[in-house]
C-alpha cells in the first residue's frame, strides 16, 4: 500500500477506498482476512489507530467483520460487494462529470468525449 496521501481527504478515508478498490478488483476476495492493524499502518506508514479507525467504518458499512481473536474479514455476501462496487463507480463519474464541467465542458460534449476514448481504447 502505497503511502501517497492527498492532503485534502482524512488519511482513514482514503485508506478504506484503496481497501474497497482492492476487494472491487478481487484483489482481496470475499471471505479473505485484512492484514492486522499493526501491518496495514507499517505498509502504509500510518498510525495504527488511523488504520482501525478505517477498519472500524467499513465494519460500520458492512464491507467487513471482525472475528474476536482472529482478525478483520471481508464479508462473503456478493451483494455488498456488488453494491460497493456500483457506488465507487457513481463516485468516480461524479467526480470525473463536475471536473469536465468546471472546465467548460457541456454534458454532450463530455458523453462524446467519452465515447470516443472508449473507441480508442477498443472496449
Amino acid at each position: 500500500m502505497s503511502r501517497d496521501f492527498d492532503n485534502t481527504k482524512p488519511i482513514y478515508y482514503q485508506l478504506m477506498h484503496r481497501f474497497f478498490h482492492k476487494i472491487c478488483s478481487g484483489h482481496i476476495q470475499p471471505g479473505e482476512k485484512l492484514p492486522s492493524v499493526r501491518e496495514t499502518a507499517v505498509d502504509a506508514g500510518v498510525n495504527p489507530n488511523t488504520v482501525q479507525r478505517t477498519y472500524m467504518e467499513m465494519e460500520r458499512m458492512g464491507v467487513v467483520e471482525s472475528k474476536r481473536g482472529q482478525g478483520t474479514f471481508v464479508v462473503n455476501e456478493p451483494e455488498v460487494i456488488k453494491q460497493l462496487r456500483l457506488q465507487l463507480a457513481e463516485e468516480q463519474m461524479d467526480s470525473f462529470i463536475e471536473e469536465m464541467k468546471s472546465i467548460g465542458f457541456t454534458p454532450p460534449e463530455i458523453l462524446q468525449r467519452l465515447q470516443t476514448k472508449i473507441t480508442e481504447k477498443g472496449e
